[in-house]
């Protein structure tokens, strides 16, 4: 199984914290499962690990840092005793289940990323994971061409899978070092005033980009934020980040530093609700208060459905005096993903006999798949898949072979799956409100026992709206009592004939339709 992620709620799942995907083809095939091999250390790729291991027990493959990430998460899940965490290192190549596993080193946004090359008895199978082509690297580590280049040459490629974020994009994606350089002037500019720079806690080049910047300034770096702090310390473990002794310093401590002197690394860049800079933006985190002069650098763009957030930490910030830098007025990000220039670059390196575009939207694998013909991979050998498609590769080709379940499931807090029932009902709820109706009834005498009590919320305002209320009263009353005349004593169907009378005047009336909860009780 080649990684193992979430994604985070679109706008249209109210109350979900976060999206997994349906592991019940994996569990019915538990036996079939040898390992989890990881590509690289974000949460889209290792998130859902901590959901897994409580019903798969494998091994997982992944470089130090890709591990030391996704086991923050299974170690707040309470299952580190579940998992077995097999260290690879660069261009090593591993005997892993019915497959030879070869991890090629890639440029990403996180260090250590893969490529992995599967040896398999139908040829090699290449899965480009989360890659750019970096000239200039931060740690120096490129994406090895050059290996890809010989395995196209001695073994040919077979399928190749590949990495489609930005297949709509012309050109070449920018180089992580040039961040660092736009960094070291915005610090420079900023002199005598303290800098607050958001991004993502993972983003380790990131992150020392910032340190060497505020090293450069005469600045001492504070982190703000669990994620961050946790991940700094493991980056510094490793050796993945360098942080000359001295510089680092709490955030408790930053009090008596003058202005000039204070660099705070902060999360919160994609505007989430409870995050460090949304506390600061509204004044409510414990730790640190924006003050008016303070320079906040938000070094990330905005994940597609998150600029309304980030645009309100935005304003927020503003409003408390704060200078604002992001990506649109400064070259304070780039992408971690290849631009069309170096998807053909791949694609003319790998020579792949067939291909499959992956992660992205499905506009970005159309272009990709599009891509990839242009190319010279025949049509008939590229494949547009979705969640859930089985393909096969054999003798006759690549080719589609049925298909899985490969839907999701809806995580909110502990609940396990909200279901599209409940969120159905949520969105309901958001968009048109609730009416709800309590009816008293004597079954024995199939009378009402006073009058239909109404309420509503999001739907009209009841002091505004007491002759729809009355009338509305008076119709579930007709209906009821109608129902009980022609022998119904079921509550159940009392409800139906209340929830239909009522819902039919709502309608008529107001031309919307918010959810009908009818209530009967019986006397």
């Amino acid at each position: 199984m080649l990684d193992c992620g979430i994604m985070f709620p679109d706008p249209d799942m109210p109350g979900v914290d976060l999206v997994l995907p349906d592991f019940s083809y994996l569990k019915e095939n538990a036996d079939r499962v040898v390992a989890v091999v990881l590509t690289h250390g974000h949460e889209d790729h290792t998130g859902g690990l901590a959901f897994l291991l409580r019903d798969l027990e494998v091994p997982i493959y992944g470089s130090a840092l890709s591990l030391g990430l996704a086991r923050n998460r299974i170690d707040e899940a309470g299952l580190s005793g579940r998992a077995e965490y097999v260290v690879v290192a660069d261009n090593e190549r591993r005997r892993i289940g019915p497959c030879d596993v070869e991890f090629i080193p890639v440029t990403h946004s996180v260090p250590s990323a893969f490529a992995l090359a599967f040896h398999t008895p139908q040829g090699v199978i290449l899965h480009s994971g989360d890659f750019k082509l970096d000239l200039e690297p931060v740690d120096g580590r490129r994406t090895d061409l050059a290996r890809i280049g010989a395995l196209a040459s001695e073994h040919g490629i077979r399928l190749l899978l590949g990495d489609s974020t930005n297949a709509e994009e012309p050109g070449f994606t920018p180089s992580e070092s040039t961040v660092g350089t736009t960094m070291r002037r915005v610090f420079l500019e900023s002199s005598g005033r303290r800098i607050v720079v958001a991004c993502f806690a993972s983003h380790i080049h990131r992150v020392q980009q910032v340190v060497d910047a505020a090293i450069h300034s005469g600045r001492k770096v504070a982190t703000l934020g669990r994620s961050m702090g946790k991940n700094v310390e493991l980056a510094k473990r490793l050796g993945v980040l360098n942080v000359p002794d001295g510089v680092l310093v709490d955030i408790d401590d930053i009090d008596s530093l003058p202005d000039g002197q204070i660099c705070v690394i902060s999360t919160g860049s994609q505007g989430e609700p409870m995050s460090a800079l949304s506390l600061m933006a509204t004044g409510n985190n414990k730790r640190l208060q924006i003050e008016q002069g303070d320079v906040v650098v938000i070094s990330a763009h905005p994940i597609p459905g998150n600029e309304w957030s980030v645009g309100r930490v935005i304003d927020e910030l503003h409003r408390r005096g704060a200078e604002v830098i992001h990506s649109g007025s400064e070259k304070v990000h780039v992408s971690g993903h290849a631009r069309q220039g170096e998807l053909r670059t791949l694609l003319s390196v790998a020579r792949p006999e067939s291909f499959i575009p992956v992660h992205g939207e499905y506009r970005h694998m159309v272009h990709h798949a599009s891509l990839a013909r242009s190319m010279g991979v025949p049509a008939d050998s590229v494949l547009l898949c979705e969640d859930g498609d089985a393909v096969r590769l054999d003798e006759r080709g690549l080719h589609r072979d049925g298909s899985v379940p490969g839907g999701y499931l809806y995580v909110d807090g502990t609940v396990g799956d909200v279901g599209h029932g409940v969120l159905r009902d949520r969105k309901a709820l958001a968009e048109e409100g609730v009416v709800m109706v309590v009816v008293t009834v004597d079954l024995h005498k199939g009378t009402l026992s006073g009058s239909p009590q109404i309420a509503t919320k999001g739907w009209v305002h009841a002091p505004e709206a007491e002759a729809l209320l009355d009338e509305a009263g008076k119709v579930v009353a007709h209906a009821v009592e109608a129902a009980m005349a022609d022998g119904a004593r079921d509550s159940e169907v009392l409800c139906r004939h209340a929830r239909k009378a009522l819902g039919k005047l709502v309608g008529d009336r107001t031309h919307r339709r918010p959810m009908i909860v009818p209530i009967v009780m019986v006397v």
